[in-house]
């Protein structure tokens, strides 16, 4: 099952994002920074960006990192949105197509797995994709206010952190400092079913679907769900082919 299985909720509308102090704090921010990325230099002004359709719904949304997954599986990246004109471009705003949440693994770096640049996705990376306050209120502000219509958690093969909390429940070890806590987290989606190396790779199955049941059920993201202007998806990267696929 690849990543563009269809979608149960397919989007079909775009979203204007709100006014907010926090919006308008950060476009300031953001104004009083373009007075140096702007200044005179040697290059010149940069040229034109090139049009490239940017994705306003889930559906075209998971077309695009499909695509750019096809693009890095085939050693084929074009690494688009890296140009001088899109930096300058981005000095005065964002629109992110994406919102990943993936773990800090080095190896998955989702910008890379799918071939995207500058302002493109907006990433949120925690151990094993735990979900706390702060990834919460990441995703809450990539949702409500930048109004991004699709949030895809991004499990992986070998997954270190679901390797740990499936070890400290069988031995009953102690896990050092916080790193219990993403144990803890995880610890639910652990699938006795299977056992050794398959447990975890089963729980790192059952993890993605667990934390992505979670999102779907936050009541502001719930309710993007219900009007069709957003979609939560589970996926996977599998380390040894690179391909990126739906876990649901």
């Amino acid at each position: 099952m690849i990543l563009t299985k269809h979608l149960q909720r397919p989007s079909t509308t775009s979203h204007t994002p709100r006014r907010t102090v926090l919006r308008a704090a950060l476009a300031g921010s953001a104004a009083t920074a373009g007075v140096a990325l702007t200044a005179p230099s040697a290059v010149g002004a940069p040229a034109a960006r090139p049009t490239r359709p940017r994705p306003t719904t889930a559906d075209e949304a998971l077309a695009e990192l499909a695509a750019g997954n096809r693009r890095w599986r085939s050693f084929r990246q074009q690494h688009p949105d890296e140009t001088q004109a899109v930096r300058t471009e981005l000095v005065s705003g964002q629109h992110p197509f994406a919102l990943i949440l993936g773990c800090i693994d080095s190896r998955v770096p989702p910008e890379l797995v799918f071939d995207q640049g500058l302002g493109d996705l907006m990433t949120v990376r925690s151990a094993g994709e735990v979900l706390d306050e702060a990834v919460l209120g990441s995703i809450s502000y990539g949702v409500l206010e930048l109004g991004i219509p699709l949030v895809l958690v991004l499990g992986h093969q070998s997954c270190g952190a679901v390797a740990a909390a499936v070890e400290a429940e069988e031995t009953g070890e102690e896990l050092p400092a916080h790193i219990q806590y993403l144990a803890d987290q995880i610890r639910p989606a652990i699938d006795h079913t299977q056992h050794g190396t398959a447990r975890v790779d089963a729980t790192v199955t059952s993890n993605v679907e667990m934390v992505r049941a979670r999102l779907a059920a936050e009541p502001d993201l719930a309710a993007k769900v219900a009007e069709g202007k957003l979609a939560v998806i589970g996926a996977r990267y599998e380390l040894n082919t690179q391909l990126v696929r739906r876990t649901g």
